[in-house]
């Protein structure tokens, strides 16, 4: 019966609902169809505005709290081996005055390059210590997005000067400076890391 009909694709579409409420509000494609989710489903919430497209293959409740940074929340969720890195970081942990127009993110070697149409991103290859150490944890609008400690992204910053520019760098020092908390001994074991020890070590000492 029609009725009957109804009553189950409302029930179809509110388990779903369910299922991207306990998962933030925000889902992946796959995740969604992992999570039991039936592709007819997903496109008719979207079709119906219950959920909207953030990116390619990317989705989240449309009566959602807004997110306050969607860019890097896009980013972890799509990307889940990428690490938040350089300009990116430097502006999460207010280091620099640069606004940045791309997401950063540090990719290991051999990483498949992504395919976001948003927001845009700029990829970085890092290998060994230098893609695994100083990844911090933090929750951004319920989400866990890796990021580059303070120390570690002020050694990348100056391993990829000419990518980069010295000016941001050396801001950024600057900015570290005044910080109650600074921890020179991290941020030189960082710089021996990216091998930049002895381009940092004149910035320090000029400034510490």
């Amino acid at each position: 019966m029609p009725s009957e009909k109804i009553a189950s694709k409302g029930s179809r579409f509110d388990r779903a609902v369910e299922i991207f409420k306990d998962h933030g509000g925000v889902l992946r494609t796959a995740q969604a169809l992992r999570a039991g989710i039936h592709p007819g489903t997903l496109y008719a919430l979207r079709d119906s505005g219950v959920i909207e497209r953030m990116s390619r293959g990317l989705y989240r409740l449309a009566d959602s709290q807004p997110l306050g940074n969607p860019d890097l929340v896009s980013v972890s969720v799509r990307i889940s081996a990428g690490v938040i890195c350089l300009i990116s970081a430097l502006s999460f942990h207010e280091l620099t005055t640069q606004i940045p127009h791309e997401v950063h993110v540090a990719l290991p070697h051999g990483a498949e390059e992504p395919r976001l149409e948003y927001p845009p991103t700029r990829t970085y290859r890092f290998s060994g210590q230098a893609y695994t150490e100083g990844v911090e944890i933090h929750d951004v609008d319920g989400f866990a997005v890796r990021i580059y400690s303070p120390e570690k992204t002020l050694a990348d910053c100056f391993k990829f000067r000419n990518r980069v520019g010295l000016d941001a760098a050396i801001e950024a020092i600057r900015f570290y400076k005044e910080r109650k908390r600074v921890d020179v001994e991290a941020l030189m074991e960082y710089a021996a890391i990216c091998r930049v020890s002895r381009i940092i070590r004149p910035y320090l000492e000029a400034l510490f």
